[in-house]
């Protein structure tokens, strides 16, 4: 299906010319901020929204913290060593109480993803209840990080101002990953990890030069406002030390294997608690009728029990990963303790419904695997035999390997180690483990995870249904179509409305007087600007703004002769409707467009034709 000439093309209304008033407010809109200088200006908003609401979330656990710890279990610590328990089971009675009132702080990445998808809304108030009850988990002794959170403060800043300011699905989703990389920035001091955590969890593999300008922005506003309010320094303070062999680079790639199935333990046991909790698992369907206030009293009741023995469980962790990283000597049997007991009172505490992020326990397993580890290469390699690191680099490299393999994000993990300990010594065998250990942890995850996460939330559906293959076989050629609808630049916003409502179309190509390609304006596009004209009134935006002002210019697209498979992935990472075709050498010339409905299409008669030579072949060979 060759593209044909654009039957539709709108000029502007030759009986509508300018006025003096019109003239004016032209003047006015051109000296408004530009689309790509306006999304700069929300980046710098969600980036210092998010720093100011991390420092504010950092110094209410440390309150929290300090209050129950200190204050509280000074009065009640005189009936025993056992009241230790109560002060995370008063959390968990706390966060389930906030759970009657107001129950939309639940799971939020679900959220988020529904919402950049258009689908739900968010409530204003949820990134202070997400805040304050991560506090009280954590503040209280729950086995969480703060990180988690961190991340969807910023994810939800960013989400709201979409809401409020009623932007594309594909800006909604910049704006996400803008709040999480500030929100990643903020809550580690680590700027350049969370800009890639953007990048390579929420925007995907394909992204243009704004959403990394964009990404960038808002993960140094929020980092530069932490450090003012937190410090600078980094996380952990690391000793000397060097990879002194090369012949130590095998016993690191032994320690990404080990830390690819702690990591499987570590997130199916997250897995499973959830499952536990919903009453999914059989003998504890008990657990699933409790309301849910109460699951999180169950939650911190087990943490407190547990903390009887090793009190180290509880919290973040950061004291306990700092005094193995220097040198602090631990036996072997309570390695082993904390390896086993903090996995699953992570997955029990996040799973009962307290709220706080998985990283900072993944760094922890990773940091207490790699000290167990370091002691027993010690132990079983003959002194002199290889001159092997003390078990502290082991520990470093062992958080990366683990937080790679749960995360699914090894280039963050290996970035974030990179900025908490500020150490470019061992970054080797920090990388060789961790890709070994990302690369173990895929291949060892033989079903699908039972909750999507977010890059793979956001892909097509119809990506889901079609074969891979016959995509691979198609070109864009055979299943792109002619543009419904193509409007001048010049043409005016109501005039644009007016043709997008007759012709039915979601959304126009926008080219110039010669028919070069311009940009891309959607019905959201569209009602905004509408919206705008009402609110101010006196600038009468829809009469006079014309569509090169409020439409997206930068843009993905396809070429007639690559495979359909690539522009659909193309389609699928940033969550598109369509694509225009251009040519390679002349990317302003159209072609055509592509759409799911033309994808549909063409695999469907692709796989029809398949089956007719089949049936010819078969009824050749019976002749």
């Amino acid at each position: 299906m060759i593209a044909t000439p654009p039957t539709q093309v709108l000029p502007p209304n030759p009986s509508e010319q300018p006025n003096s008033l019109h003239r004016f407010t032209r003047i006015l809109n051109r000296l408004q901020p530009s689309p790509e200088s306006a999304v700069l200006l929300l980046a710098f908003i969600i980036g210092s929204t998010t720093g100011m609401g991390n420092v504010t979330f950092h110094y209410l656990i440390e309150f929290i913290h300090t209050w129950m710890l200190n204050n509280f279990m000074g009065v009640i610590s005189v009936w025993g060593a056992w009241t230790l328990a109560c002060v995370p089971t008063l959390g968990g009675l706390i966060v389930g109480l906030m759970r009657v009132a107001r129950p939309d702080f639940g799971p939020s990445m679900s959220s988020l993803i529904a919402a950049a998808q258009g689908i739900q809304k968010i409530s204003p108030l949820r990134p202070v209840t997400k805040m304050v009850a991560a506090a009280v988990s954590i503040g209280t002794g729950a086995s969480l990080g703060p990180e988690g959170p961190s991340v969807e403060i910023g994810g939800n800043i960013g989400m709201l101002l979409g809401q409020v300011l009623q932007v594309s699905r594909e800006r909604h989703r910049l704006l996400l990953g803008a709040g999480a990389a500030a929100g990643l920035a903020a809550g580690f001091n680590a700027p350049i990890a969370g800009v890639f955590f953007a990048l390579e969890v929420v925007l995907g593999t394909t992204f243009a030069t704004s959403a990394v300008s964009v990404v960038l922005l808002s993960a140094v506003v929020a980092a530069l406002i932490a450090r003012i309010g937190l410090g600078a320094q980094a996380a952990f303070a690391l000793p000397i030390y060097e990879v002194r062999s090369p012949l130590e680079l095998p016993l690191y790639l032994g320690l990404g294997l080990l830390a690819s199935l702690t990591s499987l333990a570590y997130t199916k046991a997250l897995q499973l608690a959830r499952r536990s909790f919903k009453g999914e698992v059989v003998g504890l369907k008990w657990l699933g009728r409790l309301p849910p206030s109460i699951k999180p009293v169950i939650g911190g009741f087990c943490v407190g029990l547990a903390a009887l023995y090793t009190p180290q469980v509880m919290g973040i962790g950061y004291e306990t990963i700092q005094a193995m990283l220097q040198a602090v000597q631990f036996s072997v049997p309570l390695l082993v303790a904390l390896l086993v007991i903090k996995l699953v009172m992570t997955a029990i505490s996040l799973g009962s419904g307290l709220v706080g992020g998985i990283f900072a326990p993944a760094m922890f397993l990773g940091a207490t695997l790699g000290t167990l580890y370091g002691q027993f290469l010690a132990m079983i390699i003959p002194a002199g035999m290889i001159d092997i690191a003390a078990p502290p680099a082991y520990a470093m490299v062992g958080m990366a390997a683990v937080l790679a393999g749960s995360a699914r994000a090894p280039l963050t993990a290996i970035l974030l180690l990179f900025e908490l300990t500020r150490d470019y010594r061992i970054v080797l065998p920090l990388m060789a483990a961790v890709g070994l250990s990302a690369w173990l942890t895929e291949i060892l995850t033989l079903a699908p995870p039972q909750e999507p996460t977010l890059q793979a939330s956001l892909d097509l559906d119809v990506e889901k249904n079609l074969d891979r293959e016959i995509l691979q076989q198609l070109s864009v050629a055979e299943a792109m179509n002619q543009p419904d609808l193509m409007l001048l630049g010049s043409t005016s916003v109501l005039d644009a409305a007016l043709a997008l409502t007759t012709a039915q179309c979601r959304s126009a190509l926008v080219v110039d007087e010669v028919g070069q390609l311009m940009g891309l304006v959607t019905l959201q596009d569209i009602n905004r600007s509408l919206i705008q004209s009402q609110t101010q009134p006196q600038i009468e935006l829809s009469l006079t703004s014309c569509l090169a002002d409020i439409c997206t210019r930068e843009l993905l697209y396809a070429y007639p002769d690559e495979a359909l498979a690539e522009a659909l992935d193309r389609m699928g990472t940033r969550g598109l409707h369509q694509l225009p075709v251009v040519e390679r050498d002349n990317p302003y010339r159209v072609l055509g467009v592509l759409e799911q409905e033309g994808i549909d299409l063409a695999c469907n008669l692709a796989a029809t034709k398949a089956v007719i030579r089949q049936q010819l072949a078969l009824q050749l060979v019976t002749q």
